[in-house]
């Protein structure tokens, strides 16, 4: 992959997503968004913790800068806010017309 790797990790990123908005679209029915956020997200924990697991790659957070603490949580607040309004676009709107404009990056 070289320096290319950046690319195929984008482009499965783009592919997940896109599985993600008809999937989360289907599993809304009938249930608040909020509350399927919540679930969405013990989910990825437990995949994350499988994962994690399964490569060894645990490590402690004694090595980690403040500068790394602050904008890890950040990140984090910035995450949780996103999917609470991607699931609220999801509940109202449908996934062709959400996901394009949920993809639709500031940066």
């Amino acid at each position: 992959m070289g320096s290319n790797a950046w690319l195929f990790w984008a482009l499965a990123s783009a592919g997940f997503a896109s599985l993600t908005a008809v999937f989360a679209k289907m599993g809304l029915q009938g249930i608040d968004s909020d509350f399927a956020a919540f679930i969405r997200t013990l989910v990825i924990l437990a995949a994350l913790v499988l994962f994690l697991t399964y490569t060894g790659k645990w490590q402690g957070v004694n090595g980690f800068t403040g500068r790394n603490r602050t904008f890890l949580v950040l990140s984090g607040l910035a995450t949780g806010a996103s999917w609470l309004a991607y699931f609220k676009a999801l509940q109202l709107g449908n996934a062709p017309q959400v996901a394009p404009v949920d993809k639709f990056s500031l940066v």
